[in-house]
């Protein structure tokens, strides 16, 4: 079985009631807002990686200010005739501030649209679990940076 890891930082950005999300567009044209963030490149730094992605999404300068925590998410996948496969996504998950930058939308990514959203609006907008386990690290700040809502492992 072919196996594949993916390490990525992303942003818990709130200010004045509302979070900064991206809305992420993938293959199958579902669109969902999700953390801003994004896999990091060899070599790179991880609080780099977040500074670098949140401003490719949003246009936003950002400083990270803390690490919340650590999630981790797998999935298998059968890809055309292949053997299946055992994706695994390592996530790195900071709390940032903007400070500077202009918002705008990641132009030729795999997101179309950034905007800022009152948090109480989050539980009815279509997104990805990564919003709400970003949230909660946020608001609970566990010890180990590790949510209550992350995937048991395997699954």
């Amino acid at each position: 079985m072919r196996t594949e890891l993916r390490v990525a930082s992303y942003a818990v950005c709130v200010r004045e009631g509302e979070i900064l999300l991206a809305r992420w567009v993938p293959s199958d044209g579902n669109k969902r807002w999700t953390l801003p963030g994004g896999g990091m490149d060899h070599g790179e730094e991880p609080v780099d990686t977040v500074v670098r992605e949140v401003e490719e999404e949003t246009g936003y300068v950002t400083e990270p200010t803390a690490l919340l925590g650590i999630d981790s998410i797998r999935r298998g996948w059968l890809r055309g005739l292949r053997a299946p496969g055992d994706w695994q996504g390592l996530r790195i998950i900071y709390e940032a501030r903007v400070t500077g930058g202009t918002l705008r939308p990641e132009t030729g990514g795999s997101t179309d649209l950034a905007a800022w959203h009152p948090l109480d609006s989050v539980p009815d907008l279509p997104r990805v679990s990564l919003v709400d386990i970003g949230l909660d690290l946020w608001r609970n700040r566990p010890a180990v940076g590790r949510s209550a809502l992350t995937e048991p492992s395997g699954s």
